[in-house]
């Protein structure tokens, strides 16, 4: 693992020691505190001898999603014991039935607004973020993002940003204060090598959509027929603790669809290594004018499917809005 990042698994694993020695005073010794303490400094140790991060039985290094995740595990995936990994069987069952469970109400409709959405895990669980959630004065908030890094690392930030947003909405910030807050809140409380790009949109009654991009891909606006891709430029979330956010609006007209997307669909190559690119999502969005949220999704990601070569290496995910006739 990077330097850096065994450096704050160090102040930690120090502070867990801590709060450890204080427990186990108040608990009058519980045998288990004492060997999760013995856990501890062990970890500490092999941080202190070069050791840490390698799997005791074949020496190669752990999966780094799973250090993250838990900075005591000594076996990579290949050398746990049947019980371990049934164990992390179920944890992972879990974990996945949590994150479905996080994943916004399908079919979605109010106001003039409908929106439809694919979420697809490149493994078991993922690090793509979508949600929606209301607003004041009849406004709804789109949100879509991609946390960096893969696996049940990144889920874990997934499931953070979730918790951030709903706790931020209700507190009515412009949009742009309302992405710093969360930016802040993110930095301060993730490793630095850990970031997030986001989408943030804010739907009002009339049309208007306004659109916060943190470091995301564009999303497409399709009006009459042809694809515009809406420029924003922003640092993703929580990779500075301290940053300034623009927004850019667009006004929606009747039958016009907004359609968001995470890299894993702009970035799916082909058997030459060609990848799909921005502009034939623009292109795929264009072709499916007029045609409801459902199915924009999904002939687009059917158009990404024929295109693929092989198994999906990333997450995918992908939102359409569209504004209804009045």
């Amino acid at each position: 693992m990077a330097d850096a990042a065994v450096g704050l698994l160090r102040e930690q694993l120090i502070g867990r020691r801590q709060r450890l020695v204080v427990a186990m005073h108040e608990a009058d010794a519980a045998a288990q505190l004492r060997s999760l303490l013995g856990d501890v400094d062990a970890a500490l140790a092999r941080m202190n001898d070069g050791t840490f991060g390698l799997c005791e039985t074949c020496h190669d290094p752990i999966e780094p999603g799973r250090l993250l995740a838990d900075p005591l595990v000594r076996l990579c995936l290949d050398h746990l014991t049947p019980s371990q990994q049934t164990r992390l069987e179920r944890d992972l069952e879990l974990a996945v039935r949590i994150q479905q469970g996080l994943l916004p109400a399908r079919p979605f409709q109010a106001g003039p607004w409908t929106m439809a959405y694919e979420y697809r895990p490149a493994h078991l669980v993922s690090g793509d973020y979508c949600d929606v959630l209301r607003g004041g004065n009849d406004e709804w908030y789109f949100l879509l993002g991609d946390v960096a890094g893969k696996g049940v690392a990144a889920s874990m930030l997934m499931t953070q940003l979730h918790a951030m947003f709903r706790a931020l909405v209700p507190l009515g910030l412009p949009l742009p204060a309302l992405v710093a807050r969360a930016s802040t809140i993110f930095c301060e409380s993730t490793l630095p090598t850990h970031y997030a790009t986001l989408l943030s949109l804010r739907a009002q009654p009339g049309g208007a959509v306004e659109v916060c991009s943190a470091g995301h891909l564009p999303p497409v606006l399709v009006h009459e027929g042809r694809a515009t891709r809406i420029e924003a430029r922003g640092l993703p979330v929580g990779m500075f603790c301290s940053a300034d956010y623009t927004t850019t609006t667009v006004t929606m007209a009747a039958g016009d669809t907004l359609a968001l997307y995470t890299d894993g669909l702009s970035e799916t190559e082909n058997a030459a290594g060609e990848e799909f690119g921005l502009d034939r999502v623009a292109e795929a969005c264009a072709a499916q004018a007029g045609k409801p949220p459902d199915a924009v999704v999904s002939d687009s990601l059917a158009a990404i499917d024929r295109f693929r070569s092989g198994p999906a290496a990333d997450d995918v995910t992908m939102m359409v809005i569209a504004r209804r006739e009045d």
